[in-house]
């Protein structure tokens, strides 16, 4: 429980802030109750692609570059009118008189669309710290800019400066080679080298970073986001089949293939488990690679994409709440890693969302030890995706445990956010009071 301190100003730069329930978003949005109860007053400059909020003072900010201008108000004309005549008239007439000016920035800058949100946070952050004095400037991905403005505004006003780190900014064992990617390995040392505070969301990120800048020290932390308790629950009941429901996103870069290709060989040796095994997927379509695997292995029965789930008029429940309904009501909680080299130093963030369904997990981990003994003491089973082998035990052992009720609710306390928030404010005591 974070209890009550005296009220102080923080300054927070989050591009993304309220938007549409990404995980770059929810990451600090979920941490604002717990903020505002240990008495911090936030001030939050955001673009303006996310929701306003009203509880605090919360400024939206275009960006100054052409492309990035572009992008954010593609997203703001869509919250305001949806997709229909309207928004492709307006954004079609925006995009054709801001083309030579992104060209230009293009061939001059080279950077991401958002890079160019820095200068308009760095502007209004300073007013920000003249008028409202904030205590500290905290900074928070996904887009780089927040941490670039978050430098800046500490060189210029010598305010202190915490920073946290949602993605690795370096491809892990590769060279940077082009501009935007060079700019994210100087920003990282950048952030390395002046930030007060820093934390990375696994121990590998951290790890590689204090590898690349031995400067960072003792500055530089690992704390786990955690998520926030759903809103809705169910109860669990077991049916005649064994359900694996996978909720999220699903892309090329993590891609439903891997299950689909083990499961294929797991029924080769074991039809009489696999005819009773169903993965029901939520949230969007099937990548492309998972669906050429299925149609490949005829498992269009196994495999079974719900989509997205909207408001439902008779229940009276959003899609999300829904969602959670049937994260407890599946037999496991399927969860993809990925199969890249950054899978290294990531932890999904829909792994903490699955500890609070009360199911257990089952993972196929790359190359992240963490990641593994989290599932594990949590009451999950996790495998080497690469390790076909491991995969097959681990299916067989899950199939085997439901089928004798040995399947149970994990018996640690799932992470939450509010254990982040109150580490933050540990460690930013010193210079606070």
């Amino acid at each position: 429980m974070i209890g009550k301190t005296s009220t102080q100003r923080w300054l927070i730069l989050s591009h993304g802030f309220n938007m549409d329930g990404r995980a770059a978003s929810l990451t600090i949005t979920d941490k604002m109750p717990h903020l505002m109860t240990a008495g911090i007053e936030p001030i939050v400059l955001s673009a303006v692609t996310g929701v306003l909020d009203t509880r605090f003072k919360h400024s939206q900010l275009l960006p100054w570059g052409p492309s990035g201008l572009r992008f954010d108000l593609r997203h703001l004309f869509a919250l305001r009118w949806g997709r229909d005549w309207r928004y492709r008239v307006v954004t079609g007439l925006i995009s054709f008189l801001l083309l030579p000016f992104i060209l230009i920035e293009r061939s001059l800058i080279g950077l991401q669309s958002q890079w160019s949100w820095m200068p308009a946070a760095v502007f209004r952050g300073w007013l920000c710290i003249l008028i409202d004095k904030p205590v500290l400037v905290y900074s928070t991905g996904g887009a780089y800019s927040a941490h670039w403005a978050g430098f800046w505004l500490k060189r210029l006003t010598g305010i202190r400066w915490i920073a946290e780190i949602h993605d690795p900014m370096l491809f892990p064992g590769t060279v940077p080679a082009t501009r935007n990617l060079k700019f994210w390995a100087k920003l990282e040392g950048m952030i390395c080298k002046s930030a007060d505070l820093v934390w990375w969301f696994t121990d590998q990120a951290l790890a590689s970073a204090r590898r690349r800048h031995p400067q960072l020290g003792d500055r530089g932390k690992v704390i786990l986001p955690g998520a926030e308790p759903p809103h809705v629950s169910a109860k669990y009941s077991k049916g005649k089949d064994l359900v694996l429901g996978h909720f999220g996103s699903l892309s090329p870069v993590r891609s439903l293939r891997p299950m689909v290709d083990a499961f294929a060989e797991f029924r080769q040796r074991h039809p009489e488990m696999a005819t009773r095994i169903f993965i029901h997927c939520y949230g969007g379509a099937i990548d492309g690679p998972g669906q050429q695997a299925i149609r490949e292995h005829r498992l269009e029965t196994h495999f079974l994409n719900q989509g997205r789930l909207e408001w439902d008029p008779v229940t009276r429940l959003s899609g999300r709440e829904q969602i959670q309904q049937r994260m407890h009501q599946v037999d496991g909680l399927l969860l993809l890693h990925g199969t890249t080299a950054d899978c290294a130093e990531y932890i999904p963030s829909k792994f903490y969302d699955y500890l609070w369904a009360e199911r257990p997990v089952v993972g196929l981990v790359h190359i992240n030890s963490q990641l593994t003994r989290l599932i594990t003491d949590h009451g999950g089973y996790a495998a080497e995706v690469d390790h076909r082998e491991e995969v097959l035990e681990m299916l067989t052992r899950v199939f085997r445990d439901w089928q004798e009720d040995r399947m149970q609710a994990p018996l640690l306390q799932p992470i939450d956010t509010g254990q982040a928030v109150t580490t933050i404010l540990s460690l930013t005591k010193r210079f606070t009071e």
